[in-house]
């Protein structure tokens, strides 16, 4: 009678076995937060009293300005890489757990697009306050 019931309890670990997208979102936190450093850096440094509020918002008109391609470019690489991390790590780094880690990977887009929202925002009245 023992062989049904260990099949029975390794069905019921696999059932509760957590998805391969799950908790991705945070990657995509982590790349928003990159892609918006050329606002954020100098935000957090006049807040800190590193520089003036006058000279923060100098440097991050022109870093944004000039180089927020860039930026974006480098938040997006961050997202990738967690991701891509994340998977290895869950050993799910192979098309079929990419297919089944789709939401997840999708929720990771989404909270990064959030957070580069919400701090672009955040950061852009703050430079209207020290303009």
């Amino acid at each position: 009678m023992s062989g049904p019931r260990a099949a029975d309890a390794a069905e019921r670990v696999v059932a509760r076995a957590p998805s391969p997208g799950k908790g991705l979102w945070w990657a995509g936190v982590a790349g928003g937060v990159a892609a918006i450093l050329c606002c954020v850096g100098p935000t957090v440094l006049a807040l800190a009293g590193a520089m003036s509020a006058a000279t923060a918002f100098a440097l991050a008109t022109d870093l944004y300005d000039s180089w927020s391609w860039a930026f974006r470019i480098a938040g997006l690489a961050v997202t990738a890489g967690l991701v891509w991390w994340i998977l290895r790590r869950r050993r799910a780094c192979t098309r079929t757990g990419v297919r089944a880690a789709w939401k997840g990977i999708a929720a990771a887009l989404a909270a990064g697009l959030a957070t580069y929202t919400a701090l672009y925002w955040i950061t852009t009245w703050l430079g209207n306050l020290a303009s």
